[in-house]
């Protein structure tokens, strides 16, 4: 079966940002940035994985916290980002 952006946003940020046995479950709605979870660097590697897994541009000028701060405003920056065809796919 095939994961939701939400899944594959969660999974990137827990393999990526998470130290391996660490069992911290991330809250949907938690910052990652407040949480200490990831750092400007982060948030480039971040905004790779969205530009090549979901193959959207992502401009200077939307690498903001308003849309890359936590799992749910990353899924629906992706969501919003998405052609309406592939976002009902996803859902």
């Amino acid at each position: 079966m095939a994961m939701t952006v939400e899944e594959q946003i969660r999974q990137f940020i827990e393999d990526s940002f998470l130290s391996s046995g660490d069992s911290q479950r991330i809250k949907r709605d938690e910052s990652l940035l407040k949480a200490g979870l990831i750092d400007s660097t982060g948030v480039l590697d971040l905004v790779g994985f969205i530009e090549n897994e979901f193959a959207i541009p992502v401009a200077d000028a939307e690498i903001v916290e308003e849309n890359l701060d936590s799992i749910a405003t990353i899924t629906d920056y992706v969501a919003g980002k998405q052609p309406t065809t592939r976002r009902l796919k996803a859902a």
